[in-house]
């Protein structure tokens, strides 16, 4: 069966990832104008943008307002070991990477009461985790967690984001569950943002939340991680006697 042929816009968003992949086009290079390339390819400016619409939802192309487009530099990517509740889960995952945070008080509102099972307008601790790549920023987090639960000297900004249950105010009852939902999802116009990327890349959007032994949640975190960038990986380890079949 006969492919159909690609569309003048996928055509040339190929030949472009071709070059960039081959490294005739080098990170940090700005591409020729718009009206140049259109003219290269003997295409209208509207279909060339949007061949590079294609190439920045890939994170290849950033486009710089009043600048122009440029090839990206690769970034690294990481990848979240999902399912671990221990506190080096997530020093593992930003290790390769420098990160800032910001802690703020708030009051539960929006889908905060619901997440953490608690009434509207309670006091809560948020921590902004911001990790960068150079001066490039990388992925983010939020955590949420009751105020009466943060320990009075846990440290404001840490230098890497351990969960914040592991910072909790002692005693407390042990974690006892953890359920984290992943979803892909374009960002917001404040995660494209924060996190300088282009609104039509695809984000890996994971919510987290811990629940202690008494059934109580201590924790909410939500991970935006761009899909250019980052994984995730779930691992699921069975019994022995539950691999072997029955005889």
């Amino acid at each position: 069966m006969t492919q159909p042929a690609p569309s003048r816009r996928h055509a040339i968003a190929e030949d472009l990832r071709n070059q960039i992949a081959k490294g005739h086009l080098k990170a940090s290079e700005r591409l020729p104008s718009e009206a140049s390339l259109a003219a290269h390819y003997g295409v209208s400016t509207p279909t060339l943008r949007n061949a590079l619409a294609l190439l920045q939802g890939e994170g290849l192309v950033e486009k710089i307002h009043g600048s122009g487009n440029f090839v990206r530099h690769p970034l690294r990517r990481v990848t979240y070991l999902g399912g671990v509740a221990e506190p080096t889960a997530w020093s593992t995952f930003f290790a390769p990477l420098r990160v800032t945070t910001r802690t703020t008080n708030i009051e539960a509102h929006s889908h905060l009461p619901t997440l953490l099972n608690v009434p509207p307008r309670s006091p809560l601790t948020e921590v902004l985790y911001i990790a960068h790549e150079g001066r490039a920023p990388h992925s983010l987090a939020r955590i949420y967690v009751p105020r009466d639960l943060v320990s009075a000297d846990a440290p404001a900004a840490t230098p890497s984001p351990t969960p914040m249950a592991a910072r909790l105010a002692d005693p407390r009852p042990p974690l006892a569950e953890v359920q984290e939902r992943l979803s892909v999802r374009l960002p917001t116009q404040e995660e494209a943002a924060t996190l300088r990327i282009n609104a039509s890349l695809a984000v890996l959007a994971l919510t987290g939340v811990a629940t202690d032994a008494t059934g109580r949640v201590v924790e909410a975190a939500f991970l935006v991680l761009p899909a250019d960038r980052a994984d995730a990986l779930f691992t699921t380890r069975l019994n022995p006697e539950e691999r072997s079949p029955k005889a």
